[in-house]
């Protein structure tokens, strides 16, 4: 291993070299780092084996026999597997990444129920969460408001009442879905379609920081380094749902990559939940389309609830604690201010949308004949800083869920 670590330029001069290697865990890997090998192919030969280390003794001939194509079982045979797998190891350790295997315990049995489940999992932060039950919440990566702020509601429901919430963390939905987790004080998951070092979009640096500060996980396929490539994106949304009891989709569009992961939960045998929308607008097409076909209309957390099995709401429940009563979900209708407003900003409040941002000059038609500008431009102010709505650029404004 001296060599290896050796060869690395960026390798911390003096650092604590890297653990004993795990053989089984390596032959795991390396079988990954194969050119020419996919998922259901090395969980096959893997099957045939008495142990997964026993990969590294097979003669050629052997590994042919495991149905590998013959560049792959070249690669193995040669030792350039075992090489390529020691140097990603290496690479794991040194960046905090642990490498969770099928046969390792912290691997989610839920995940072992699909067809192609992933061989390796590269995880960042706590892997046990990756075992819970959890709800993946997906979307359009461009939500109207209503979509941005449902996504962050149920996100954020859910996690209060002990559910782990999993999305993509792309724009949008994914994010949405994180930051009402977030907002909550609860761990989320997010499953790349990049490397675990490799965070994309770039502008979710922060959001990545706080998914690992809140004792979340960031868990990918990807070897490191693997930077977003469009076919990674769908591939990784199988994961999405196999790790979850249930897939939950907010706003989609006709063509969105939404529907590949509704219909992987529907072909393994998971829960598909939808949020209904407007039917004029091209981002309700899938949710629309999805409660045609069965999914589970659904508006509120207690929506999903009452889907749950027993065995999931009873496991969830007996971390309420000493709770006795719990909120009622929000509605997803405008309703009355609440009674802590008065004056202008109960005004004004009440002429704002959940689901529809209004533009500042729609505003002020609305009360025009009840406040002035200046009595309007405070008012939204007030509003905002109290976190009763949000401020979109464009000088547009919508209530928060």
């Amino acid at each position: 291993m001296a060599g290896v670590t050796e060869s690395r330029p960026n390798f911390a001069e003096g650092a604590t070299p890297p653990p004993a290697l795990d053989e089984d865990r390596l032959a795991w890997l390396a079988l990954t780092l194969s050119p020419g090998l996919g998922p259901r192919r090395i969980l096959d030969a893997m099957r045939q084996l008495a142990a997964p280390s026993q990969i590294f003794e097979l003669p050629l001939t052997a590994i042919e026999a495991l149905k590998f194509p013959a560049a792959a079982a070249q690669f193995v045979f040669d030792g350039k597997a075992r090489a390529a797998a020691e140097q990603e190891w290496v690479r794991a350790r040194d960046q905090g990444v642990q490498l969770v295997t099928f046969s390792c315990p912290e691997y989610p049995e839920r995940l072992k129920e699909i067809y192609d489940p992933p061989p390796v999992l590269w995880v960042r932060g706590d892997a046990a969460q990756l075992s819970r039950p959890s709800i993946a919440i997906v979307g359009t990566r461009h939500p109207t408001p209503y979509g941005t702020g449902v996504a962050e509601m149920l996100a954020r429901d859910l996690s209060a009442r002990g559910m782990l919430v999993v999305s993509g963390m792309a724009r949008g939905v994914d994010s949405a879905a994180h930051k009402g987790a977030l907002a909550a004080g609860k761990p989320t998951l997010a499953v790349w379609g990049t490397g675990a070092d490799v965070i994309y979009p770039k502008e979710n640096k922060k959001l990545a920081e706080d998914i690992l500060a809140t004792g979340g996980a960031i868990a990918s396929e990807l070897p490191l380094g693997t930077f977003p490539a469009p076919q990674n994106f769908p591939r990784r949304n199988r994961i999405l749902s196999g790790v979850s009891v249930g897939v939950l989709v907010v706003e989609a569009g006709e063509n969105s990559g939404t529907r590949v992961t509704a219909r992987c939960a529907a072909d393994q045998g998971r829960d598909v939940f939808a949020v209904p929308g407007n039917v004029t607008s091209k981002n309700s097409w899938t949710p629309n389309t999805l409660i045609k076909q069965g999914a589970q209309l659904t508006a509120t957390w207690e929506d999903v609830w009452e889907v749950l099995s027993s065995q999931i709401r009873l496991e969830l429940e007996a971390g309420w604690g000493l709770e006795s009563k719990s909120n009622p979900g929000a509605s997803l209708l405008p309703d009355a201010p609440p009674e802590n407003l008065r004056g202008r900003e109960a005004i004004v409040f009440a002429a704002l949308r959940m689901d529809e941002a209004l533009q500042l000059d729609q505003i002020l038609e609305l009360v025009e004949a009840q406040l002035s500008s200046a009595e309007v431009f405070t008012a939204l102010f007030e509003l905002e800083l109290a976190g009763r709505i949000r401020s979109l650029p464009g000088k547009n404004y919508v209530r928060k869920m």
